[in-house]
């Protein structure tokens, strides 16, 4: 897989860790992605969020609505990826 840490991507992370302001942050995200793509990435956060709570893949399917493949590929993320849903549903546990 080509490096995807880039220069660009290092902007992208510089803008979103300076805002602090939710309004500001959904202004960005309906600039930078489409209806769908916002839904889908929020989508993939519940789903996160009922993988660790022990839900089933089918229940969480018939709850959220997501396929088999993305409760698969979060499932992945959660135990096998970078910490990065473990982190966000951290940040939500303490909100």
């Amino acid at each position: 897989m080509a490096d995807i840490r880039t220069a660009d991507v290092d902007d992208l992370l510089t803008v979103l860790a300076k805002l602090d302001e939710p309004d500001d942050i959904f202004a960005l995200l309906e600039d930078l992605f489409t209806v769908r793509e916002i839904r889908e990435t929020s989508q993939r956060l519940l789903v996160a969020r009922l993988l660790a709570a022990g839900k089933s893949y089918a229940a969480i399917e018939a709850e959220t609505g997501a396929s088999a493949t993305t409760i698969a590929r979060v499932s992945k993320c959660l135990s096998y990826g970078s910490g990065g849903y473990k982190r966000a549903l951290e940040i939500l546990e303490e909100k």
